[in-house]
């Protein structure tokens, strides 16, 4: 592993030196600006980042990193309890994260488990008529125009246009937005859909997203 952005610096020295100990070749950036900027110009196999640093916040680094097509793997620091914060983090990009506080040895085990897997591919870019959605870059355009998602709405959107003119069940996409353990009422899915249609549908002449009734959501490739 050779970088690291962590906002407390002792915490951040503490952590440099155990790795070294554990064999690792462990560099420290102390504000988000020389983390982000570490991470896109020297050579990383690990990259583990908090979400709250000086400068430049760990959700800000995250998505810069993807843009400009760094995939080196990412484990993020969240808060403990914090599932959204776990759900933004790897909605953005991140590979892996730990809740503080956290276990020096579970932190060991994640970074050895990140570093066997290597750096993804580089996701494809996903259409659907004049539709387009790239997870590299985070980027969604309809008829050429840029529209601006959320990181759930840029979840949401993702998953049914991966599986282009099938019906998606309300618990496939919770699955996918949050997780398997979601207790909460399935309808919030009907609630982001509609968000999803002011924004790629309703602008324009042709509509994508159709309901199924009972069954939940297809998303046509070609509008009508």
């Amino acid at each position: 592993m050779r970088r690291r952005a962590e906002d407390e610096r002792s915490l951040a020295e503490g952590l440099g030196y155990g790795l070294a100990e554990e064999g690792f070749v462990a560099d420290v950036a102390y504000d988000g600006v020389d983390g982000l900027w570490r991470a896109v110009h020297e050579q990383q196999d690990v990259i583990v980042l908090d979400i709250m640093l000086p400068g430049l916040s760990g959700y800000k680094i995250l998505k810069r990193l993807r843009a400009a097509g760094v995939w080196t793997p990412v484990l993020m620091f969240t808060a403990k309890d914090g599932e959204d914060d776990e759900a933004d983090a790897l909605d953005l990009g991140a590979d892996d994260y730990l809740s503080k506080p956290f276990s020096y040895v579970v932190l060991v085990a994640h970074l050895r488990a990140l570093l066997r897997r290597g750096a993804p591919a580089r996701p494809a870019e996903l259409a659907a008529d004049d539709l387009t959605l790239d997870p590299a870059s985070r980027r969604c355009r309809r008829a050429g125009q840029e529209l601006t998602l959320t990181a759930r709405e840029f979840a949401l959107l993702e998953f049914p246009l991966r599986h282009r003119d099938e019906v998606v069940s309300k618990s496939d996409i919770l699955t996918h937005m949050w997780d398997e353990y979601f207790d909460g009422d399935l309808n919030i899915v009907v609630v982001y859909v509609g968000y999803l249609r002011r924004k790629i549908d309703v602008p324009f002449e042709r509509r994508l997203i159709a309901t199924v009734r009972g069954a939940g959501c297809r998303l046509r490739s070609v509008g009508r």
